[in-house]
C-alpha cells in the first residue's frame, strides 16, 4: 500500500501506546485520523485535543461517514489485543477495507530508512528513549516511535518536519504477537529474552526462536547489540557487540557509585572509556540500559561528550521508575513493572537507593495467563518488599482462569506483612498506614490510582498538592 495516497486512517485500539504513536504520525502527515478505544485515558484526551476524533463504544454508528463511504481511501489499523468479534473489526473485514495490524504499518513506515530497533522482554522502552534522546541531543537527530511517554519531550512519538529517505528511525520492537518480525533494522538491540507472552509463544523455546528470527532480519551491513548471555541463547552469527552492567563485554560500566542520590560511573567501550557519566535517572537496571544506548550511539558516530551530556540530561519515561514524591517523610515511585524480573530489578534498585527505609509495594498483576505462568517468580520478587498490598488481576484481553487470582498469588508470597485490597479502598489503606517508601507497580489501570494516591499522601504529610 502507498501510504502517501491515503486520505483517512482509522485505528481500532487507538489509545494504546503504540497505536497512539501511529495516529500522531498520520495526523502530522495530513491524514484525517480517527479511532475507537475501550476506555478514555490521558493519551486519548491529548489526541482529542490535537484534533483526532475518538469514541469509546463499539458501534459503527459512531464511525464517520467519510470512513464508511470512502473505503478505498481508508487504512484501518488494529491491534491484536482487539477481540475477533469486535463489531467494527467485523464490519471492516466484511466490506473489504485495507485492514492491517499496527506492526505491519510500522514496518511500512520504516522501510527505506536507516532504522534502529530495540527489542527485549524488559528494558526496551527506556533503552529506546535513551537512544532517541542521545540522537536528538546530537547532530544525528531522528524520528522515533516509543513504547512510553518521554519525560524530556512529553510525547511517545518524535517527528521531523521534513521526512526524507535520510531520516533515521528509532523504534521500539514489540515481541507480542511476533510484531517485531515486520521490521528490518540496520541496528537491532536485544535487551533480554526472559520468557513472557507464553499465551502467544506456548513455551520459552518458541519465544527465543522468534528473537533469533528478529536478529536475522538485520540488514546485511547492520549489527546486533545485545547482552552476551542473550547471544548465547539466540546464536546470531552476524556482526555483534555485547554489553553488560559490570561484567566484561564490548561495553560495560565500572566504578559505579552513588553520589548525592545520582549514579556515577565510567563506560568501557571498544574505543576507550567514557568517564564520569552521571545518569539522569536512578536504578542499576537503567545503567545497563544506558550502556546499550551508548553502544548504539557510538555505532552511529555520536561523540563521547555528546553521549555523556545526553545521559546526564535524560529525564526518563513516564511510569518507568517515575518519582511522584520526594520528601524527607516519604518517597513515592511509580513503575510499569509487570514481569517477575522487572519487579525484582525495580525493588532491588529502590533498596539500593534507600537501604535504611521500609518499602511498601502495591502490585496489580497483569493478565491471568501471565500470573499463572509466573506465579512462583512473582512471589519470590514480591518477597523483596517489606510490605505488600496486592490488587486484583487486571484481565486486559483475557477471560478469567479457574483458580488463578490474587488470593492465590498472595498465598504463595511468603512474607509477614501482606494483604489484598480493592482499588476503591487503596487510598485509605495506604494513608492509614503511612509508608516510608511506596512503590506502585503494574501494567494495567493502576496508573489511574497514581494521582489520587499522590494527592492524598501529599495532603497527609502536609505538602502542597
Amino acid at each position: 500500500m502507498n501510504v502517501k495516497d491515503l486520505k483517512y486512517v482509522y485505528l481500532i485500539g487507538i489509545g494504546g501506546i503504540g497505536m497512539s504513536g501511529l495516529a500522531r504520525y498520520f495526523k502530522s502527515a495530513g491524514k484525517a485520523v480517527s479511532g475507537y478505544d475501550k476506555t478514555p485515558s490521558s493519551l486519548t484526551e491529548e489526541m482529542e485535543a490535537e484534533g483526532i476524533k475518538i469514541h469509546f463504544d463499539d458501534s459503527m454508528a459512531l464511525v464517520s461517514d467519510d470512513i464508511k463511504k470512502n473505503s478505498k481511501d481508508v487504512l484501518i489499523i488494529y491491534t491484536p489485543a482487539i477481540p475477533e468479534d469486535h463489531s467494527e473489526l467485523t464490519y471492516f473485514r466484511k466490506h473489504n477495507y485495507s485492514l492491517h495490524k499496527r506492526a505491519e504499518v510500522l514496518g511500512w513506515i520504516t522501510q527505506g530508512h536507516y532504522t534502529v530497533a530495540i527489542a527485549g522482554t524488559h528494558g526496551k522502552t527506556t533503552t529506546t528513549t535513551l537512544v532517541t534522546h542521545i540522537l536528538k541531543s546530537s547532530e544525528a537527530d531522528c524520528m522515533a516511535f516509543l513504547g512510553g511517554v518521554s519525560k524530556n519531550y512529553n510525547t511517545n512519538v518524535l517527528l521531523e518536519r521534513n521526512i526524507s529517505d535520510d531520516t533515521m528511525m528509532v523504534v521500539e520492537a514489540d515481541e507480542y504477537d511476533r510484531s517485531f518480525l515486520h521490521l528490518s533494522p540496520d541496528i537491532a538491540v536485544i535487551t533480554s529474552v526472559d520468557p513472557d507472552h507464553l499465551d502467544i509463544y506456548n513455551n520459552e523455546a518458541h519465544m527465543q526462536e522468534s528473537y533469533a528470527m528478529f536478529a536475522n532480519r538485520i540488514s546485511a551491513k547492520g549489527c546486533l547489540v545485545t547482552k552476551k548471555k542473550v547471544n548465547d541463547i539466540i546464536h546470531y552469527r552476524g556482526k555483534t557487540f555485547t554489553y553488560s552492567l559490570d561484567q566484561k563485554a564490548d561495553y560495560y560500566a565500572k566504578n559505579i557509585s552513588i553520589k548525592e542520590g545520582q549514579y556515577t560511573y565510567d563506560v568501557v567501550t571498544p574505543q576507550g572509556e567514557i568517564q564520569s557519566v552521571k545518569l539522569g535517572i536512578p536504578g542499576l537496571h537503567n545503567i545497563e540500559n544506558s550502556i546499550a544506548a551508548t553502544a548504539v550511539a557510538q555505532l552511529m558516530k555520536v561523540g563521547d561528550d555528546k553521549i555523556r551530556h545526553a545521559l546526564g540530561t535524560f529525564e526518563g519515561v513516564q511510569r518507568r521508575f517515575d518519582y511522584q514524591i520526594i520528601s524527607p517523610k516519604l518517597i513515592y515511585i511509580d513503575d510499569y513493572a509487570h514481569h517477575p524480573e522487572e519487579l525484582s530489578a525495580c525493588i532491588r534498585s529502590v533498596k539500593a537507593m534507600y537501604p535504611n527505609k521500609k518499602i511498601t509495594g502495591i502490585f496489580q498483576p497483569h493478565l491471568y495467563s501471565r500470573t499463572r505462568d509466573f506465579a512462583d517468580g512473582f512471589a519470590r520478587s514480591l518477597e523483596l518488599l517489606d510490605k505488600l498490598i496486592l490488587l486484583d488481576i487486571y484481565p486486559a484481553r483475557e477471560l478469567p482462569i479457574k483458580g488463578i487470582d490474587s488470593a492465590m498469588l498472595l498465598e504463595k508470597t511468603k512474607m509477614e506483612h501482606k494483604k489484598l485490597c480493592s482499588k476503591e479502598e487503596l487510598v485509605s489503606a495506604v494513608t492509614n498506614d503511612m509508608p516510608e517508601v511506596l512503590l506502585t507497580m503494574g501494567a494495567g489501570d493502576i496508573d489511574r490510582l497514581v494521582e489520587p494516591l499522590k494527592n492524598a499522601l501529599l495532603k497527609k504529610i502536609g505538602a502542597n498538592v
